[in-house]
């Protein structure tokens, strides 16, 4: 993902890299992570890798073992119903704090992604992930709440990781990252009302999709 690093430190960097790559599945849920491979992928020392580790480890995207090493943690679909069940409540509330606190700064990044998604390829996978992911971290950064933020973006990771399980059997994955447009338009408006319903439909439907193919 375009993420900028400038000003980061190497842990920060190595902890964006993977924590991407976990969430979107180019690492499989399962699959070893050999510290020294990435730290040479990344041209950086395995101590900002480990650090980077321990961080995700607290986020519930790896997994470390005595005596084994550390593994990409497995998607368990049981972890829906939990996930919604937070997302439901956080979700509006951060749509609605995002309507009413967003300055000028989070407007001109939020009006930029409504450009990207409208100009998005409805069948380019890959970008319509990466769009979703920046779409839905604009606005828990326009909460200026940064608790809200961290967590919202801890349990939006866990729930993408849910639907790239599913890419090659949803039916409208450009149809589901389009809902944003409404909500995005809400935001910049500053209505609260309106923004949380869009952002409540958004994270019911998303549920009911994945559901189906189950």
């Amino acid at each position: 993902m375009s993420v900028t690093t400038e000003g980061l430190s190497l842990a920060d960097q190595a902890y964006l890299d993977l924590r991407d790559r976990l969430v979107t599945l180019r690492i499989r849920p399962g699959s070893p992570i050999n510290d020294d491979q990435i730290a040479a992928q990344l041209r950086i020392g395995r101590t900002p890798v480990r650090e980077a580790l321990k961080r995700l480890e607290s986020e519930r995207l790896v997994v470390s073992y005595p005596r084994r090493g550390t593994f990409a943690t497995e998607v368990q679909i049981t972890d829906l119903g939990h996930l919604t069940e937070v997302r439901q409540r956080l979700e509006p509330l951060a749509a609605s704090c995002a309507a009413r606190r967003a300055g000028t700064q989070h407007k001109v990044a939020l009006t930029a992604l409504l450009d990207e998604l409208g100009a998005a390829d409805a069948t380019d996978v890959g970008q319509l992930i990466r769009l979703d992911l920046r779409l839905h971290r604009a606005i828990y950064a326009a909460t200026q709440n940064p608790y809200l933020e961290d967590t919202l973006v801890r349990y939006d990771n866990l729930a993408t990781r849910i639907w790239c399980l599913f890419l090659d059997r949803l039916p409208s994955l450009a149809g589901h990252v389009g809902e944003h447009g409404p909500l995005v338009r809400a935001v910049l408006a500053g209505d609260e009302d309106h923004a949380a319903l869009l952002a409540t439909e958004h994270v019911a439907g998303f549920e009911t999709a994945i559901r189906a193919l189950l």
